[in-house]
């Protein structure tokens, strides 16, 4: 799908009926994800342009310093450009005002739409620990099984990252290989193998997220198997 520009309001030039226009083709092809049962990334973007519109509501009053400057000419002694701010009048950030008001409750009806689809899906994916729980749950390695696709592994690592000063956790995975759904391939012979294969674990935390359902694994299945395991290790530290 299409991308939406971080500053998609304010970029090139402010125009009601055109920047509808743009949200909303935008927002069929989101649409046209969720239909496909394609989670990311539209999901996340459209949070992401939710939470900029409403930071934008609250302060239209800062949104100068946001549009594109004109060169008006040339500063001699200081030997440096001079620009022109293009923010002409009180219309301009009437306009603002309006796209803001016209794109808040698009996205809010669209999450909505997207955690719907989340949370049933999540209900539909079972979650366990292959084996003995080992003591270092930060690394290991993460198996999905679903209807339509053989058990695919990846290894993971929990990694902390900030954002707006608070600590989060996130969850860095890497494809490492894939294995025919048959009765050779049981979670604790794959545990075994990947354990022979990669010795430097050689007592490795491994998940297992399985499904009935057939649904992408990189834009649905993967994304929200690992918030799943994201919860999962959150509530065995609290336990410790």
């Amino acid at each position: 799908m299409k991308n939406l520009s971080k500053d998609w309001i304010t970029e090139k030039y402010v125009d009601v009926e055109y920047k509808k226009y743009v949200l909303l083709a935008w927002l069929q092809d989101v649409e046209r994800s969720f239909r496909e049962v394609k989670l990311y990334p539209p999901l996340a973007e459209l949070l992401d342009h939710y939470r900029m519109a409403k930071t934008l509501l609250g302060k239209k009053n800062e949104l100068e310093s946001l549009f594109p400057k004109r060169l008006s000419g040339f500063d001699a002694k200081r030997f440096m450009l001079r620009y022109e701010n293009l923010l002409a009048d009180e219309r301009i950030m009437n306009e603002i005002g309006e796209i803001i008001d016209f794109s808040i409750p698009k996205f809010e009806e669209w999450l909505r739409e997207g955690k719907h689809i989340y949370e049933f899906l999540e209900k539909e994916i079972r979650m366990e620990m292959i084996g003995i729980v080992p003591m270092h749950l930060q690394e290991g390695y993460l198996l999905l099984r679903s209807a339509d696709h053989d058990t695919r592994v990846y290894s993971y690592a929990v990694k902390l990252f900030e954002d707006a000063g608070a600590a989060f956790r996130g969850l860095h995975t890497r494809f490492v290989s894939t294995f025919t759904n048959d009765i050779l391939h049981s979670y604790d012979t794959i545990k075994l193998k990947l354990i022979s294969d990669f010795p430097a674990m050689p007592n490795p935390a491994v998940y297992a997220a399985e499904t009935s359902l057939e649904i992408p694994v990189e834009e649905t299945f993967l994304p929200i198997a690992k918030r799943m395991m994201i919860r999962e290790i959150a509530m065995s530290d609290r336990k410790e």
